[in-house]
């Protein structure tokens, strides 16, 4: 199945500005941003060949847009029909108008396969951080006001909460929220409605033991315990203090994280698909402490199970 991103737009645009195929998989990796550059072209145009829809670069490097998007414009130089979504373009580093124009000054022919993704974070590492839900509405106001307006299919929100989510259905092409639990993609389901497109991450661990795979998930889940975004979203699916507390509950755990062999990999994503979801980008996590490492191994033995899945 692929998933079509249509929205009632101006009839006087063009194509480009109205339809998006994602495909049914994507592939989330901080390694896309912060890897090397070389092999990130090599392994997005071997994802491609594999069968995956679309590229999710996690982290934001802030600093210029048109610096950030040097980045996605190599890896869209390096596929054909890939999707390439920055997945987190901070609002407080990226001033609406110069994002706007920076997303314009990509070629037509690879901003064709360009969704943009927008974060507010939080204030634990934001320090200009405050009424994240008014800025960002202005933000929006700023990218449809720009000369060159960022189109409202061309970009998406990291939202969790139900707020977001709302602004999110009606401003933007959907959202695209982070880990969490199939609980969450129902409820945003619901929130969302039929249209918006509703493209979850999903963290998966290919360790059929349970020690292992804990630990790692885990170690990876340590800088996002504390973060009060990510709390919340884990309290309002029924999680309690004590399931955040220490380094995470086994229930906490095994609810975030798809962990096990690639057939259980499997069955966890198709139960974000019967959940609502419309597209999963997953996100390969393994141990030794590399996030910046491409793991290509993991990529092509999941491939055939997960572009499978119904």
């Amino acid at each position: 199945m692929t998933v079509h991103v249509v929205h009632d737009l101006d009839p006087d645009l063009d194509d480009l500005d109205r339809d998006l195929n994602l495909g049914r998989i994507g592939i989330w990796s901080l390694a896309f941003t912060h890897g090397e550059r070389g092999e990130a072209r090599d392994a997005a145009a071997e994802l491609e060949e594999l069968g995956y829809g679309s590229l999710w670069l996690g982290g934001n490097p802030g600093g210029n847009p048109r610096g950030d998007l040097v980045t996605t414009t190599e890896l869209l130089a390096a596929t054909d029909r890939t999707v390439v979504a920055p997945a987190c373009v901070s609002i407080w580093h990226q001033p609406a108008s110069e994002l706007a124009a920076a997303y314009h000054a990509v070629p037509d022919h690879q901003r064709a396969r360009l969704l943009l993704g927008l974060g507010v974070s939080h204030s634990r590492v934001e320090q200009r951080y405050h009424r994240p839900y008014t800025v960002l509405g202005g933000y929006l106001d700023a990218l449809d006001d720009s000369t060159q307006p960022l189109p409202k299919a061309r970009r998406f929100l990291g939202a969790h909460g139900p707020k977001m989510t709302g602004l999110a259905a009606t401003r933007t092409a959907g959202v695209h929220p982070h880990l969490t639990v199939a609980d969450h993609t129902a409820r945003t389901r619901k929130l969302l409605g039929d249209g918006p497109l509703l493209a979850p991450a999903v963290s998966v661990i290919p360790d059929p033991s349970p020690s292992t795979a804990r630990a790692t998930a885990r170690a990876a889940l340590a800088p996002y315990l504390a973060q009060p975004n990510y709390a919340n979203s884990w309290l309002r699916s029924g999680f309690t203090r004590d399931d955040l507390a220490a380094h995470g509950s086994d229930r906490l755990i095994d609810a975030v994280f798809a962990w096990g062999t690639p057939e259980r990999i499997a069955d966890r994503i198709a139960e974000r698909f019967a959940a609502g979801a419309d597209h999963v980008a997953v996100q390969v996590v393994t141990d030794g402490g590399r996030p910046y490492a491409f793991p290509r191994t993991a990529w092509r033995t999941l491939a055939e199970l997960l572009l499978n899945v119904s």
